[in-house]
């Protein structure tokens, strides 16, 4: 008998035959459900818009013949001229509405404004006590910073809030944006600031996507041959330090859609554009880009540990929302501030709202992770704020730092409202687009207090987006830290 007879069942041949139809047939069924699963899924999905197929020629990349912060806002001026021409001119009659940013007048139009917010803008001052460079996150605009550019500017700080490459213009711009333009770009901007203020300090603030650009150019600046300007502090706001797991493999989606010229898939989400200083729309690349430059941040502290000679790191200024759905709390702690070496840095954190008359609404879950970072365990290289009313009879902000009550605040909680968010973090209440009620009338569309009741899938703008806080009713506090950090509080 042959070995392997020895070991094996016998199967009659007419068995085989059968099990092997019977899975032929079951995988050309599942192949079938697949292709009418992509196909219904390709159908679900909203038609493109001139805005989600127009590429602008004259945006700025590292391939650009762009040598200094003067060029590239010459660049910027003739990448406006095309959007005018390649899109505001040539937007469709079906697509045009009076809250749509591409319609010519509408509430949602830049060009309602004084100034067109979501261009780069300086501010300069006659004897600058310092300068600042200001960096938004993906898919904003300069504007998203504008509350904390007028109060140091007032301050006597000469102010150079940067548009990122890709922004301001359409959405397209973020199919193909790479993370390394947005780091030259910083550059050209801090050059330039150290040319108009001279010896004087130079800060970095960055929001989001930002703040990593703002570790990405220190930690560069922190290499031992490095000539780049190091800056004398930092301030963040919800910085994205962490993604998503399966951030790496999403942009397998947008490279199926090019190869496929199926260019839906280079799309996370197709939404309405009704901002008119950020979009509304979101690349596939753009979240990929965060990942990468997240992963490069990591990789820029891992090596910044070995130098034998190190430069004293610049002190660090966090701000941040115990709940936050754009970026990872936990990375803010573990891959940032943890990850500091010890010096003058700070993270604030902001918790949620405990006083809330629906406050057993929350997610058992979620109440479970929030315990989790209120108990954060500390390190001798930052102070970690916590503020919070969870313990305040009367629900006042208590400040506790490093887990200890360092004094009560004189701030309440606004009524309804139950947490901060990603976006409300530096944007006053006040501020005319995104503020609340109080804020002074807006020009055009007023996002910040549009909360409205009735019936679900009638409205233009998504219940999300109306929903999701966009104002910090803490800004007062925020912005005496911020001064008080840089030297310029009262």
């Amino acid at each position: 008998m042959r070995f392997w007879e020895s070991y094996w069942v016998k199967i009659p041949w007419w068995s085989v035959k059968k099990i092997s139809k019977i899975i032929w047939i079951a995988s050309l069924g599942l192949v079938l459900i697949a292709v009418i699963g992509f196909f219904v899924y390709m159908n679900s999905l909203p038609t493109l818009s001139t805005w989600h197929t127009t590429m602008l020629k004259n945006e700025y990349t590292t391939k650009s013949n762009v040598k200094t912060f003067k060029e590239y806002l010459a660049l910027e001026d003739k990448l406006f001229k095309e959007l005018d021409s390649q899109i505001y001119d040539k937007v469709r009659k079906s697509e045009q509405n009076r809250i749509n940013r591409y319609t010519k007048d509408s509430l949602s139009d830049p060009k309602r404004w004084t100034q067109n917010w979501n261009k780069s803008f300086e501010l300069p001052v006659n004897d600058p006590k310092a300068g600042i460079v200001l960096l938004h996150g993906m898919s904003d605009s300069p504007y998203s910073l504008l509350s904390q550019a007028k109060y140091l500017h007032k301050k006597g700080v000469w102010v150079v809030a940067l548009r990122m490459p890709g922004h301001g213009t359409v959405p397209t711009g973020l199919t193909n944006l790479k993370w390394q333009d947005m780091a030259a770009v910083v550059k050209l901007g801090i050059e330039h600031l150290k040319e108009k203020i001279g010896s004087n300090p130079i800060h970095i603030m960055g929001y989001s996507t930002g703040a990593a650009m703002a570790l990405n150019y220190t930690l560069e600046a922190l290499e031992t041959d490095s000539a780049l300007t190091l800056p004398t502090s930092l301030i963040l706001f919800s910085p994205a330090i962490g993604v998503s797991k399966i951030a790496p493999l999403a942009v397998w989606q947008s490279r199926i859609g090019y190869i496929f010229n199926l260019p839906s898939l280079e799309w996370n989400s197709l939404s309405p554009e009704f901002d008119p200083f950020k979009y509304g729309s979101f690349a596939v690349n753009a979240g990929d880009q965060v990942y990468r430059l997240s992963n490069q941040v990591q990789k820029q502290f891992d090596q910044y540990e070995h130098y034998p000679s190190k430069k004293k790191f610049p002190p660090v200024l966090g701000f941040a929302s115990i709940v936050d759905n754009t970026v990872s709390i936990p990375a803010v702690i573990e891959k940032l501030f943890k990850r500091l070496p010890k010096g003058d840095h700070s993270l604030v954190l902001f918790d949620i709202n405990h006083h809330f008359s629906s406050n057993n609404l929350v997610k058992q879950g979620v109440s479970h992770h929030l315990q989790t970072l209120r108990d954060t365990a500390i390190k001798d290289n930052y102070d970690f704020e916590l503020i919070t009313n969870k313990t305040s009879n009367n629900g006042s902000l208590q400040q506790i730092t490093n887990h200890k009550l360092v004094k009560s605040l004189p701030y309440h909680w606004p009524k309804g409202l139950y947490s901060l968010s990603h976006l409300a973090l530096p944007i006053s209440s006040y501020d005319p687009l995104y503020g609340n009620e109080d804020a002074p009338k807006s020009p055009g569309i007023h996002l910040g207090h549009s909360a409205i009741y009735g019936e679900t899938g009638i409205l233009q703008i998504p219940a999300p987006s109306i929903l999701r806080l966009r104002w910090n009713p803490f800004h007062t506090y925020t912005k005496e830290r911020v001064l008080v950090f840089l030297g310029l509080g009262e």
